[in-house]
């Protein structure tokens, strides 16, 4: 879906200033290609990670190597093409598989010999494919030096990937909507209780029936509000050992409370008025949601009627130990068990990735992440998506829990369900998710990376 706005982006960032056509092409086949009209860069560029054109790759001679993906093949075909506009001798084919059978099929190939070289990481499934991966050969200390949040990904002293951008949540509001209840800029909640009011402003009913939601978090209050604003009542979602989920701390249940109490209470939505809050605000029916940067390009694609504005989240108090959680979007794994020269070109290919910041502020511009790339933070056609730009002032208080087993978003949706819709009272439906989270967890070896935020307490 997001693909249509990233030629766009790709037209103007122009990776490497490549035009080159064969180059690995097709999501399931091809090899090698010719140049056409390649304006091939010769000086190194980058930062402190730097690349160098002109070092050749495999002693000049011919190679091929697989990258697997799952699903943004023009997204990853323009940096391939780069790359190999520098090394004509390597053949990168893509290789696109459905995000449902990715991670199925992906530690099959890797456990074997005959598996890509180079592949799509997704940190939610950290422990499936960590034992497979190759270190990345650049200095640790050039790492941390241009991407914020490598510490995190630390292991060992070595770094396997690492997040090219952060994604999070925000409000998306119906400007339309917004302008109809007599609100302007001058209306934005900065905390909690103005976002309330606001809501209700917002809110549209004809006797007892809901016409319009001032706010809809159905389906997804587990992501974008339980597992985030704890954190701005200073509460970590585990404790000190890193392990123990904390989902049953005052500030989880002040969240729910909240979140109860706007429905209930405030009445600026339901959890009968649509099954899912963002397709409810694409379909013109709520006028607020929380998402995170994805829905940006969903609602240019998908919902393109939509007039909305997006600003940053409310916070309690206006000076949170943290405003929300974020997730990174990961660079490339490279195969342990690959051929020792596909190895090397693999880790070339990531070195090129990591230094090319067209190609990093494609990336990002694609899925609506803001750079973790620090010289990009304030990169004009990043602040030009306002998605990204509401970030920019607070990015810093942001935190990242770590690869979370995907336990503790399934047990916290179940626990709100259970108080929206089976009338379970908040105390035991929280203490039922932890009793939940605790059980999954007994075989996973996740380690929260909270400490490691950099206002830590």
């Amino acid at each position: 879906m997001m693909m249509k706005k990233f030629m766009a982006v790709m037209s103007a960032a122009a990776i490497a200033t490549a035009a080159l056509t064969g180059c690995g092409s097709g999501s399931q086949g091809g090899s090698g290609g010719s140049k056409e009209a390649a304006n091939v860069p010769t000086e190194p560029f980058g930062d402190t990670i730097k690349y160098d054109p002109g070092v050749s790759v495999n002693d000049g001679k011919d190679i091929s190597i697989e990258l697997w993906e799952w699903g943004s093949d023009e997204l990853f075909q323009q940096v391939i093409d780069g790359y190999c506009a520098i090394h004509p001798n390597v053949s990168i084919k893509l290789v696109n598989n459905p995000w449902e059978d990715y991670w199925t099929k992906l530690p099959l190939a890797l456990d074997g010999s005959n598996g890509p070289a180079l592949f799509n990481v997704h940190n939610s499934y950290h422990e499936n494919l960590i034992n497979y991966m190759a270190p990345l050969e650049i200095p640790l200390e050039d790492l941390e030096a241009d991407f914020t949040g490598v510490e995190a990904h630390v292991i060992d002293g070595k770094v396997y990937y690492i997040d090219y951008g952060m994604m999070t949540g925000s409000v998306y509001y119906n400007k339309d909507m917004w302008e109809a209840a007599g609100l302007t800029d001058a209306d934005i909640p900065k905390t909690w209780d103005e976002m309330r009011e606001v809501a209700k402003k917002l809110t549209i009913r004809e006797g007892d029936k809901l016409i319009q939601a001032g706010l809809n978090f159905n389906d997804d209050f587990h992501q974008n509000y339980l597992l985030g604003l704890n954190y701005q009542l200073g509460e970590n979602l585990f404790l000190e050992d890193g392990r123990t989920p904390n989902v049953t701390s005052d500030a989880m249940k002040q969240v729910m409370q909240m979140l109860v109490d706007m429905y209930k209470v405030d009445g600026v939505g339901s959890e009968n008025f649509g099954e899912k809050g963002p397709d409810s605000f694409g379909q013109g029916q709520s006028a607020m949601v929380i998402q995170w940067g994805h829905f940006y390009n969903t609602l240019n694609t998908t919902w393109t009627d939509i007039n909305f504005g997006v600003f940053e989240i409310p916070t309690f108090d206006g000076n949170p130990y943290a405003y929300n959680r974020y997730n990174g979007e990961s660079t490339f794994g490279i195969n342990k068990n690959a051929a020792a020269d596909q190895q090397a070109v693999a880790q070339d290919f990531v070195k090129y990735f990591l230094a090319n910041d067209e190609a990093q502020v494609a990336f990002n511009l694609a899925m609506s992440t803001f750079p973790a790339k620090k010289s990009l933070a304030d990169n004009e056609q990043i602040m030009q998506n306002p998605s990204l730009s509401v970030l920019a002032e607070h990015i810093d208080r942001y935190i990242w829990p770590g690869p979370m087993p995907s336990t503790v978003e399934t047990s916290l949706k179940t626990a709100g369900q259970d108080i929206f819709f089976n009338g379970v009272d908040i105390d035991t439906a929280l203490a039922a998710a932890q009793e939940n989270i605790i059980r999954d967890m007994k075989s996973s070896s996740f380690q929260s990376v909270e400490h490691l935020y950099k206002y830590a307490k």
